[in-house]
């Protein structure tokens, strides 16, 4: 049986910045993994500024990685009662500005580019910008 001891105040202070409920909510819809750059792409944030935020939701007890190769995988801990209803809850938050809607959408149309189940493909977001400002 695996049991995660969570801090209470550690959680809540992880989920008190919209990035990272973003990501949650991201991840909570359709409970897929995803890595890094799948996340970039679907949120429109840079890479650098995500890695953070899924440091703090690791260090807090929401997000699971597995490292493959060069990519990490991130992934909801799921399975107790109390993270269930946690996830739950910020499924059920209001998503007045669609800004929940467009990430999911962004990030469902970004999963099927994988290969063999498994993103082999860089961030295409910042590829596209790069272009732009040729």
């Amino acid at each position: 049986m695996h049991v995660v001891n969570v801090a209470p105040e550690s959680l809540f202070q992880a989920l008190s910045d919209s990035t990272r409920i973003r990501i949650v909510r991201l991840l909570a819809e359709d409970d897929e993994e995803a890595c890094l750059c799948e996340i970039a792409d679907s949120l429109m944030e840079p890479p650098y500024k995500l890695s953070r935020h899924l440091k703090v939701l690791r260090q807090s007890g929401l997000l699971s990685a597995t490292k493959e190769g060069r990519w990490v995988y991130h992934r909801l801990v799921q399975g107790t009662p109390f993270f269930d209803s946690l996830l739950s809850s910020i499924r059920a938050l209001p998503d007045n500005d669609k800004v929940y809607a467009v990430d999911q959408r962004k990030f469902r149309k970004r999963i099927p580019l994988r290969d063999g189940g498994r993103c082999r493909t860089e961030t295409i977001s910042l590829k596209q910008q790069s272009r732009k400002t040729r």
